[in-house]
């Protein structure tokens, strides 16, 4: 299937240059959606054998991480901008491509030596990724890899990432 002829393209968004790849054309479409999550399942049931939580980054990673966990048979962890969750945080501020930004996450929901898998849409410079990565390390967590259903290589994002597999269904 060609996903790609599903993703919108947006000049100029959030701000003058940018190209923003929407893939909410990509949800709607039953048979895209479907294909897309049975794909990404696949490649990260094979690159990841062993995986205890899956964690997604606020909003589009809660999209593709929450079924992603289901056929995993793993658990889900949301990771949120500030003053989302209700409970203690652990917290990290990170760089953006177009500013700061601060990432939470529950202090209870990481165990040290669990097994993460980090997913997110998309990766553009990697700040998001890297910064979460970040947030579960110092949790104690063993990081497994990332999962990424698009990935922006020209931003080169993956060189803030630690060294350990990637996985993409899509790159531009």
């Amino acid at each position: 299937m060609d996903l790609k002829s599903l993703i919108r393209e947006i000049p100029d968004f959030p701000k003058p240059g940018i190209l923003f790849r929407d893939i909410t054309t990509l949800l709607r479409d039953p048979d895209g959606l479907r294909y897309t999550i049975d794909s990404f399942t696949q490649k990260c049931k094979d690159t990841f054998p062993e995986v205890d939580y899956v964690v997604g980054m606020e909003s589009r990673g809660f999209i593709v991480g929450t079924p992603l966990a289901y056929q995993l048979k793993a658990g889900f962890i949301p990771v949120r901008k500030p003053g989302k969750l209700p409970a203690e945080v652990h917290a990290i501020e990170y760089q953006l491509e177009y500013g700061m930004d601060r990432l939470e996450v529950h202090k209870d929901a990481l165990q040290p030596g669990c097994r993460i898998l980090i997913v997110d849409d998309l990766i553009a410079t990697g700040g998001t990724a890297a910064a979460t990565a970040k947030l579960v390390q110092q949790a104690g967590c063993n990081l497994v890899g990332f999962g990424f259903i698009i990935e922006l290589r020209d931003l080169g994002g993956r060189r803030y990432l630690p060294d350990v597999p990637i996985v993409t269904l899509i790159e531009y």
